[in-house]
Parts: structure tokens; C-alpha cells; sequence
């Protein structure tokens, strides 16, 4: 079985990231990319753990010298997926589990077609709003930001493969994980099963073969 990337899309607050996570966590044929980015670490995280952290300058040169196959800009920190990481996944024969915006979700596409993409949603706008952490006052100029841009990147949920609402946690996880085993099973994706078709084939015509045999020789 060929392995593939898993790219999974979601709105700020869809659950992406606990989904990707979630299945790292249970299946022994996924693997987790993990992302570079320009940002400091916070409390508890560590480097080639959470993120690669790296300096603007370093992440400028890798981007310069292709390093990544798809990176982009948030709040004034960039965030990267290193190709090297993917590869490493896939080269160990698992699949690799991306959490990426939409834009990185395109680039996923062209550099490595044979990626299944996944747009992940809430059931509802006020459960989306209730996991932004829903509130007037002085978030309020933040949480319309994050609500316009969801709104957008629904606009683009009809060009994925798939579309999984996420209002159950372990629900959703087995549905992607549902979509994992699915396209798994895809001929193109087996050469040990397109060898034994074509056998089967094989020994289907030397059975017709020999029942006409046996049908003249009567």
C-alpha cells in the first residue's frame, strides 16, 4: 500500500489540529508533519516536539532555498510545512497527517497529487462561536475577524474530497479515520492488489480454457 498525505482544513475552532492529533495518537500507520514557524515557543512546547522554531532569517533562507512546500503568514509569525518532514513520513511507510489553511492545502495538492483533502467544520454558527470562546467586550474586534475569515474558507470547502462536521469529537475522528482506511483500499494505491487482479485474471481464462477443452473432448 502506497501512503498519501491526510490534509485536513478547517475554520479557526473547526478541531483540525485535535483530529490530526487524535489519530497520530491511536493508529500506528499515520504520522504527524510538524510545522516550522517564526514564533516563540510558549510555555510547555519544544522544539521538533510541537514546531520547528526557527529565526525569520532561517526561515527565510529555507523558504528561498524550497525547503517548504507550503508556508504562510499569521499575527506577524510565519508557519511552514518543511517537505523534508513529509517525505520522512511517508518514506517510513505511514501516512502523513497535515493540519494546513486552505492555501496550504493547494500547494499540498500540486506538490504531492495523490493527497486526500479534508474540510473539517462545526455543526453550527453558535457552536463555532461558543469554541472561539464567544464573548462581547474587548475580544469582540478578534472573534469578527476569525468568524469572516471562516466564512471565506467555507466558500472552499466544496473543492475538497471530503467534508466531515465535527460536532462530536470521537464521532468526527472516526469518520476521517473511515476516510483513512477507504482510500487506502483504492487499487492505485495497492500494487500487490492490481498484481493479484491481474492473476486472478490470469487464472480465470486457463479455467475457460480448460472447461472448453473438457466440453470438446466430450
Amino acid at each position: 500500500m502506497k501512503a498519501f498525505p491526510l490534509v485536513l482544513s478547517s475554520p479557526s475552532g473547526g478541531g483540525k489540529t485535535t483530529i490530526a492529533k487524535a489519530l497520530v495518537a491511536a493508529r500506528d500507520d499515520v504520522g504527524y508533519s510538524i510545522s516550522a514557524t517564526t514564533r516563540p515557543p510558549r510555555k510547555g512546547e519544544a522544539d521538533g516536539k510541537d514546531y520547528f522554531f526557527l529565526s525569520r532569517a532561517e526561515f527565510d533562507r529555507r523558504t528561498a532555498a524550497g525547503d517548504f512546500v507550503e508556508w504562510a503568514e499569521y499575527s506577524g509569525h510565519r508557519y511552514g510545512t518543511l517537505r523534508e518532514q513529509v517525505q520522512a513520513v511517508l518514506g517510513s511507510g505511514r501516512h502523513v497527517v497535515l493540519d494546513i489553511e486552505i492555501q496550504g492545502a493547494r500547494a499540498m495538492r500540486a506538490a504531492f497529487p495523490e493527497s486526500v483533502l479534508v474540510f473539517v467544520v462545526p455543526p453550527s454558527a453558535e457552536e463555532l462561536w461558543r469554541r472561539l470562546g464567544g464573548r462581547e467586550g474587548d475580544r469582540a474586534p478578534t472573534l469578527l475577524k476569525r468568524l469572516h475569515r471562516a466564512e471565506e474558507e467555507l466558500r472552499e470547502a466544496g473543492r475538497y474530497d471530503y467534508v466531515v462536521i465535527n460536532a462530536d469529537r470521537t464521532e468526527a475522528v472516526a469518520e476521517v479515520a473511515a476516510i483513512l482506511d477507504a482510500e487506502s483500499r483504492r487499487p492505485d494505491r495497492n500494487p500487490d492488489l492490481q498484481a493479484d487482479l491481474l492473476q486472478l485474471g490470469r487464472d480465470i481464462v486457463a479455467l475457460e480454457a480448460r472447461l472448453t477443452r473438457t466440453q470438446a473432448e466430450g
